[in-house]
């Protein structure tokens, strides 16, 4: 189970529970979209570099 103590040291463990992310393409070019759980709607994508995922979210296949 992920614990977040100490409080304040602004360091996150365990994953992201209601975000998802995956691989979309737009305009040519490779990007991560994030992606809420609960509604569906897409939140906001990885400028650059695109072959960074976003940290402790889990991937769409």
């Amino acid at each position: 189970m992920a614990v977040n103590k100490p409080t304040g040291d602004n360091a996150r463990k365990g994953a992201v529970r209601k975000r998802s992310q995956l691989a979309t393409k737009i305009q040519g070019e490779d990007k991560w979209t994030k992606r809420s759980k609960a509604t569906g709607e897409f939140i906001s994508q990885k400028k650059a570099p695109a072959k960074a995922k976003y940290k402790g979210v889990r991937r769409e296949r």
